[in-house]
């Protein structure tokens, strides 16, 4: 029996996880703080309830031996430094060593880690896995804490764990506050709204490419003990992004340079995706132009 336990698995990448190892004949559970809204709800999972970083909770919630585990969890809002940024460092650590201390370490096939390009900072693009890290938000920092924990791991006893850093991932049923679903919704209403000059450059990977990539490492030994940068390999402005959804809406008035930059952020933030594609023989498929077309199709 193939057990697989995906974390976070009400979120959207955790529902695409799970919707995929459906399809592979994977008996899934999901272990999240929520139930699934209703679009993310998924006949034949295994919903559990629990607070991953709360120990005494989960452990009495996980109850089943897995053989496979991604860990998508975690707070999912991005806080400033404070209280809540404490809280959001404290949910992705202590979550993370609160499953493994529970989790049958020995009956793990492999333990894939959900990480983030944020784990980079501000630095050059294109981005190497080798680059040095500088997170600078409390989010970037909890994802880097969890990369490090897993790396050690895999070094002191070669367990079988496999990091991926995401760069922008979009797609169906992605939460209005993240950039493409936010300019479709609001082409769609013909809404006016701001954005900003839209000079960042960033790399925009499809959900399905990015789900692709993750269930490549679940069998494959050759990935264990690395981390994989994952994105499409073609950058791309904002500006144009903002450009394509007005194209294939035909709607929607945005005001560029409306809004000023967040601070922290990595103006030109894209991947080198070389070793993902080598270790993984794997291959982005889905172009801007389709995924924006696909996710626009999601919203009707």
């Amino acid at each position: 029996m193939k057990n697989l336990l995906i974390v976070g698995g009400t979120g959207f990448i955790g529902y695409h996880l799970l919707k995929e190892a459906q399809k592979r004949k994977y008996n899934v559970s999901s272990i999240s703080l929520n139930r699934p809204q209703k679009i993310r709800y998924l006949k034949g999972v295994k919903y559990i309830l629990a607070d991953i970083s709360n120990y005494k909770i989960l452990k009495k919630k996980l109850n089943t031996s897995f053989n496979f585990v991604i860990n998508a969890g975690g707070y999912g809002v991005h806080p400033e430094f404070g209280k809540e940024g404490d809280r959001l460092i404290y949910s992705h650590f202590q979550g993370l060593q609160n499953l493994l201390q529970i989790l049958n370490l020995k009956k793990i096939k492999k333990f894939v880690q959900i990480g983030s390009s944020a784990e980079y900072g501000k630095i050059l693009s294109p981005i190497k896995e080798t680059a040095f890290c500088k997170p600078k938000t409390p989010y970037a920092i909890a994802k880097f804490l969890c990369t490090k924990y897993l790396m050690e791991l895999y070094t002191e006893i070669k367990f079988p764990t496999t990091v991926f850093r995401l760069f922008q991932v979009y797609g169906p049923k992605q939460d209005d506050n993240r950039i493409v679903s936010f300019l479709i919704k609001n082409c769609l209403k013909n809404k006016k709204f701001l954005t900003t000059e839209g000079k960042q450059i960033c790399d925009f990977c499809y959900i399905d490419d990015v789900v692709n990539a993750i269930f490549k490492s679940i069998n494959n030994k050759k990935t264990n003990g690395e981390i994989l940068n994952i994105g499409s390999g073609k950058p791309i402005s904002i500006k144009k992004v903002i450009n394509l959804v007005l194209k294939k809406t035909g709607k929607g008035m945005p005001k560029l340079g409306g809004l000023n930059y967040k601070k922290n952020i990595n103006k030109n933030n894209f991947p080198n995706i070389a070793k993902a594609k080598k270790r993984l023989r794997w291959e982005p498929k889905i172009s801007i132009d389709h995924g924006i077309i696909k996710t626009i199709k999601s919203f009707k």
